[in-house]
């Protein structure tokens, strides 16, 4: 039995644990990456350190690989394009164009009938007070419709600031408008689909966010039991519209009078979903890769409960508590600089 090769194009926590599930499946990875000594890097069997439009080292890394992957959705999308004409790439470029930008996100949510907030398409101050007047608000949000994360690329407007001068800030980058959404809480799904059709799903899970980045993931979500399965649903017929091969996760909001609305699509492995290392049989890291791979995806297997909490910044120098709790399990991410707001590990806490 030959040995597959899986490449891997980004090296941060999530290339990571996406090779340690590799190898634990005698899988082979290895990571195409502009960085050197990265998080996945310290886990791959091989590292490729080139830009993503270097077309000859791309052609290097297909030469070695029997199929490739992506762990962020800011991969240039001529990168995946350029690839898929010598090696399968999974998942493939019409999942990541339209994770990529804003308001394709949205029109393909729509058009399969996922519901979102309202939103529009803005290029002018005239844009955004037209938002204001149809929605009959006070308040709405403008995001650029592509490399916001983190709450990067996004600011909250009111009818009397300096509507100009909020759009300067943003230029040269395309804007929506999204309606403000009085939202319960925030949940996610993670859904695995392989080539063979068959799909799994992980969630959903309560998300809470500080300052804009996930803080904490509490496994199961306390909802409803109507909502959860709405959620389930949801994202599962997304997987199939996109004949999703990989791994994705969709965002959603709860709002106070019952309603699930899609936020975000994650083409890819995603934060929330840590805890299924710990909690699954197979978690969202190994069925990413088996169906990657060609291998078949396979029920999770949940066999716990708990929270998933990230390790912020400075949240890594006080590891202290966690290292004498039993039920505590800690992930580090091999970063030795722990800069504001830089994700540097997390810790699972079973039940």
């Amino acid at each position: 039995m030959s040995t597959k090769t899986l490449g891997i194009l980004g090296s941060g926590q999530l290339g990571r644990m996406s090779a340690q599930a590799a190898k634990a499946l005698g899988i082979r990875t290895i990571i195409f990456t502009p960085e050197e000594g990265s998080p996945a890097s310290q886990i791959a069997d091989e590292t490729i350190v080139a830009a993503y439009k270097d077309e000859r080292a791309l052609k290097i890394l297909a030469k070695k690989c029997d199929t490739i992957t992506y762990e962020f959705e800011n991969i240039p999308l001529e990168t995946v394009r350029y690839l898929q004409t010598l090696k399968p790439v999974y998942p493939d470029d019409q999942l990541l164009g339209i994770a990529q930008d804003r308001i394709a996100e949205k029109s393909f949510l729509s058009s399969i009938n996922i519901p979102t907030t309202k939103w529009a398409e803005i290029h002018s101050a005239s844009d955004i007070e037209n938002a204001f007047e149809q929605w009959n608000i006070d308040e709405l949000i403008i995001k650029t419709t592509r490399f916001g994360y983190d709450g990067k690329g996004q600011a909250r407007l009111s009818r009397s600031d300096d509507l100009e001068a909020a759009l300067d800030q943003f230029t040269p980058h395309t804007l929506i408008a999204e309606h403000i959404i009085d939202f319960e809480c925030e949940i996610s799904v993670i859904v695995a689909r392989d080539q063979f059709g068959t799909t799994q799903t992980y969630g959903p899970v309560l998300n809470e966010h500080k300052n804009h980045i996930l803080h904490k993931t509490t496994f199961p979500a306390p909802i409803a039991p109507e909502l959860a399965e709405r959620a389930l649903k949801m994202t599962t017929q997304l997987a199939e519209k996109l004949s999703l091969i990989g791994v994705l996760a969709l965002e959603l909001f709860i709002t106070k009078d019952g309603q699930i609305l899609a936020n975000e699509i994650a083409p890819r492995t995603h934060n929330s979903g840590h805890w299924t290392i710990d909690a699954c049989a197979v978690s969202q890291f190994e069925n990413h890769v088996r169906a990657t791979c060609g291998l078949p995806v396979l029920p999770p297997g949940q066999h716990s409960t708990g929270e998933m909490i990230n390790l912020i910044g400075g949240d890594i120098n006080d590891l202290s508590a966690y290292e004498t709790n039993e039920h505590a399990h800690i992930h580090l991410y091999g970063k030795t600089e722990a800069k504001a707001g830089r994700k540097m590990g997390h810790v699972t806490l079973l039940k």
